[in-house]
């Protein structure tokens, strides 16, 4: 029997027509679909690509912790690769779907790993929060020369400032409770008039602003801050 292939779909940041033709076209034909989910309530990733489902297909809901302190949960993503190689083994081909892109910061690549030596899998990438927030925005992120710097919330508060010191271009991604730590780095490195904050980027409850009017003191897990030393990319 022809072992099924197990597809890593990047649908996007959160609308639904940013889900390129080839991901759309694997994900309706695929009869398995995983993704992964909170431990209770909806999955964001599923929520993207509704209204392309069909309803027909079996679903596996990858249910896991969001707190960052316990991510990711390793018998979580090893039983999820038990279930959906059942369905490999059996001709099955298998849709995982993964909010932006599968290997940037995706929780896909931790199924890639675990799966991807004896089953076939195929990635495609999808448009990821790092393009989607500068084009909410309005702020390209780097030109010419740049180097630009991806800066995850969590980051030691010491080693983010030693790391956006000299930096000409910057993304700090899933802000969420880390906010504060940001803005306390941004304010010691005169950074703050050079910051975009953009929060939920593409959804219905999108949010873009100056970061200096941000009085909040933590930020939804889906949120960026886009620094450019210039000001604009393009001076």
């Amino acid at each position: 029997m022809t072992k099924g292939t197990l597809y890593g779909l990047g649908v996007g940041p959160g609308d639904p027509e940013l889900i390129t033709l080839k991901a759309h076209r694997l994900l309706i034909s695929a009869p398995v679909l995983a993704y992964p989910a909170p431990e209770h309530g909806d999955s964001l990733a599923r929520s993207i690509v509704a209204s392309h489902l069909s309803g027909k297909q079996t679903e596996i809901a990858i249910r896991m912790p969001l707190d960052l302190n316990r991510f990711p949960v390793e018998a979580v993503y090893d039983q999820a690769a038990i279930d959906i190689a059942e369905h490999l083994d059996a001709g099955r081909d298998v849709a995982a779907i993964c909010e932006g892109d599968p290997f940037f910061y995706g929780s896909f690549m931790y199924l890639f790993g675990r799966l991807a030596d004896r089953h076939e899998v195929v990635v495609v990438p999808g448009v990821s929060s790092l393009v989607a927030c500068p084009a909410a925005a309005g702020a390209p992120l780097a030109a010419r020369d740049d180097t630009l710097l991806v800066c995850p919330g969590i980051m030691d508060e010491a080693l983010m400032r030693e790391r956006l010191a000299n930096v000409e271009a910057a993304a700090i991604i899933k802000v969420g409770r880390h906010l504060d730590k940001v803005r306390r780095v941004l304010t010691e490195l005169d950074l703050v008039e050079r910051a975009h904050y953009v929060e939920h980027a593409t959804m219905a409850d999108q949010v873009v602003l100056p970061f200096s009017e941000i009085e909040a003191a933590k930020a939804p897990y889906f949120s960026m801050v886009l620094i450019h030393r210039r000001g604009e990319a393009w001076r």
